[in-house]
């Protein structure tokens, strides 16, 4: 790999991890800090889902302004943002300022588009799905360290702290993508027009037959994994007496296996099975966690057979989401990728508001169901995702004789 594009990857990949180490510090300690707060728990599910809903609605925006402008200038400002989100965090002593600081983190929070569209950018096709693998290993980093810092500084410094914490690494990373990151699209396309509307962006991709079948593919599979990993802590804390210490160590765990295989092991995989055999292990792997993880929810039995659940649940999404990146990739001209896959992310951010509710709510009336629920689900995507090399190919047989 050239110096250049190892470069890039690492600023991206630390932009990324700043995000999801801000995620990982703040959704644990959000609904007690909440609760201090006099926040009803109508209230705290409403603060969670805002995150979500910005990403949804700011996704695309972002994606298709890198598309206008170039991937630069987005990072930077979508970085800012998040900043400014977390020292707003850290002067949260009413609600009113913690809504605002979860809404601008879920602004900012949604660059990953023209993080993706710039490693699009920088890549050649063969090693797509290995960059976005390296990329995507942040993610599991951001979980396995948020967790315990948020509770270590918490405890020992207090809330505010945790917000200045996060907005100083968002100051160095500013610095560091300013200096090191150059403008990686080459023909900006000028004429593009920005709209701040994703329902409208997601009906004009929904009518284009191959992106409309890989966006339904991706949505399935993230609402099977939300409704999945969400309920875990309270099925863990009630049925095998965890505390939430061993909780966080169990999440960890999850977050390593994530980051290993995408880190390390994807980018063999990937020249071996190629993006479509990969999309569809990742659906096989988390249909299988589904049927362990509420069987042998006892510490009795967590070792080994849990410890097996958390390490299917995290290849399944080291598997999927990266191939799944990498395909609407090679689906779409250049000049379109940040905006498309900007749109992927958005019509993501749906599935992870609708997996945890629906988790929530099937996990009230017996704590089998969401997970159970969630494998049947992902016996429809993995139908899916077996048509989706036949889909391929008729579409490329049209492009031909065009």
């Amino acid at each position: 790999m050239p110096a250049k594009t190892s470069r890039v990857l690492l600023v991206l990949f630390i932009t990324i991890f700043i995000d999801l180490l801000g995620f990982g510090i703040i959704i644990p300690i959000l609904p007690t800090y909440a609760k201090d707060l006099h926040a009803t728990d109508f209230e705290i599910g409403v603060m969670v889902a805002c995150y979500a809903l910005m990403n949804f609605v700011f996704a695309p925006f972002w994606g298709s302004l890198s598309d206008k402008i170039g991937r630069k200038p987005v990072i930077l400002i979508s970085v800012a943002i998040t900043g400014l989100a977390y020292v707003v965090f850290a002067y949260a002593d009413i609600l009113l300022l913690l809504f605002a600081s979860r809404t601008l983190a879920g602004i900012g929070s949604a660059n990953i588009s023209a993080a993706q569209a710039y490693i699009a950018d920088v890549s050649l096709p063969q090693n797509r799905a290995k960059n976005f693998g390296i990329i995507g290993a942040a993610f599991g980093l951001g979980l396995i360290l948020g967790p315990p810092i948020g509770g270590y500084v918490k405890e020992n410094y207090g809330v505010s702290y945790i917000g200045w914490t996060i907005a100083a690494l968002c100051l160095f990373n500013f610095i560091l993508a300013f200096l090191l990151l150059s403008e990686s699209l080459k023909e900006k396309n000028k004429q593009s027009k920005i709209q701040l509307n994703p329902i409208k962006d997601l009906q004009t991709a929904l009518r284009r037959d191959i992106i409309r079948e890989i966006l339904w593919l991706s949505f399935g599979f993230v609402v099977a994994f939300m409704m999945m990993q969400i309920p875990l802590a309270l099925l863990w804390k009630e049925q095998a007496g965890f505390t939430d210490e061993q909780n966080g160590y169990a999440f960890s765990f999850m977050g390593v296996v994530t980051a290993l295989s995408q880190g390390l092991f994807l980018g063999k995989l990937n020249k071996k099975f190629g993006e479509q055999k990969l999309i569809l292990y990742g659906c096989i792997l988390l249909a299988i966690a589904g049927i362990i993880l509420p069987l042998f929810a006892s510490k009795s039995l967590f070792i080994p057979f849990e410890l097996i659940g958390i390490v299917l649940l995290g290849l399944s999404s080291a598997f999927f989401n990266p191939a799944l990146s990498a395909m609407i990739s090679k689906s779409v001209s250049m000049q379109e990728q940040g905006k498309v896959l900007g749109i992927n992310q958005s019509f993501g951010s749906l599935a992870r508001a609708a997996g945890p509710a629906l988790g929530g709510f099937f996990y009230g009336i017996d704590y089998h169901m969401p997970y159970w629920v969630a494998a049947l689900l992902m016996l429809g995507v993995i139908y899916w995702a077996i048509q989706i090399p036949k889909i391929l190919h008729a579409y490329k047989s049209i492009i031909n004789k065009e």
